[in-house]
């Protein structure tokens, strides 16, 4: 018979150790919940979310701005709205001390003496290059839980990085995944990692769909929020009237999971010196512009692929009346 106080009830083959199940009081008729926390738009305070981008798109550079945002309250990427801040901590396995402190450097153009001063002071960097970091070594957890108490945001860049398990094996990678959600369950503290596109989604201009994330399922299946961030494709640009030679100065940043919340506009973003995301809004109202002027059967938003096929058609329908 289960406890409803909490008792110890069965060994637990998992964590080897006695585990102890917790009952949830159900709310008064007259009570209303606590309000939900958000950290990011649809991010709830205590769980575990994920960017996820092909390599080279800039997604380690976002994640600094992210960071900025809930540290400081500096929304240099325009998200708008409100989000309660805290202090943060990034910790990065796969670039060198020097390249994240020209990042930090370009970012401090954008920033006030004051706002850089209270950036330094809520955000912690602990590189981790070379250490071979793994969510499945109890000392590396136990390191990892220490550093998310106090925390509002903990980065790992990138899961790979952070454990020696087969990113395809789905019962490994959701033992990985459940550290994760264990140490944000225990500290409070929201986890995002950064994580790699699936070839297949970055060459198919599908990145932006929830199963564009590498390796198994449960990678996306098992956590709350996922972020992304996209190229722009040649189609896109030529929907968008943009130079085919500038459109490598275009990326995309969206949501393609949110549990807990509405879903929020995609934030098309141009590179700046040192590799600066900022909103591009020329850019947002033509593809705001493009999304109103052509609907697709199913009722969703049409993609960009979407976009282009339906211009194609009506091109190809005025060259012959």
């Amino acid at each position: 018979m289960l406890s409803p106080k909490g008792e110890k009830l069965w060994p637990s083959k998992q964590i080897g150790h006695a585990m102890t199940l917790r009952s949830l009081q159900w709310p008064d008729w007259d009570e209303s919940p606590p309000p939900l926390d958000y950290v990011l738009p649809g991010l709830l305070a205590g769980t575990v979310g994920a960017l996820v981008s092909p390599g080279g798109m800039g997604k380690s550079m976002l994640i600094l701005q992210l960071l900025l945002l809930v540290a400081s309250a500096n929304d240099l990427i325009g998200l708008g709205g409100e989000w309660g801040t805290g202090p943060v901590t990034y910790m990065p396995a796969e670039d060198p001390d020097i390249a994240i402190q020209h990042r930090l450097h370009a970012l401090k153009s954008h920033l006030t003496a004051e706002q850089y001063e209270m950036a330094r002071e809520r955000i912690s960097i602990h590189p981790l290059v070379g250490t071979m970091p793994d969510l499945n070594d109890d000392h590396w957890r136990s390191e990892i839980r220490k550093v998310a108490d106090g925390r509002r945001l903990l980065v790992i860049d990138t899961l790979r990085r952070f454990h020696r398990a087969d990113e395809n094996h789905s019962g490994e990678m959701a033992e990985v995944v459940a550290r994760l959600e264990a140490i944000a369950a225990e500290s409070g503290c929201t986890i995002i990692f950064l994580h790699h596109a699936a070839k297949a989604a970055a060459l198919n201009g599908h990145g932006d769909q929830q199963q564009a994330s590498r390796g198994a399922s449960v990678l996306t299946d098992n956590i709350r929020w996922q972020a992304y961030l996209i190229g722009m494709t040649a189609e896109t640009a030529k929907e968008l009237d943009v130079d085919p030679e500038q459109r490598g100065h275009f990326v995309k940043f969206g949501l393609s999971k949110v549990n807990y919340g509405a879903p929020t506009a995609e934030k098309w973003l141009r590179r700046h010196p040192g590799g600066v995301l900022l909103p591009d809004p020329n850019l947002q109202l033509k593809a705001s512009s493009g999304k109103r002027r052509v609907k697709h059967h199913s009722g969703r938003e049409p993609s960009a692929l979407d976009i282009a096929m339906r211009s194609e058609k009506y091109r190809t329908a005025s060259r012959g009346t």
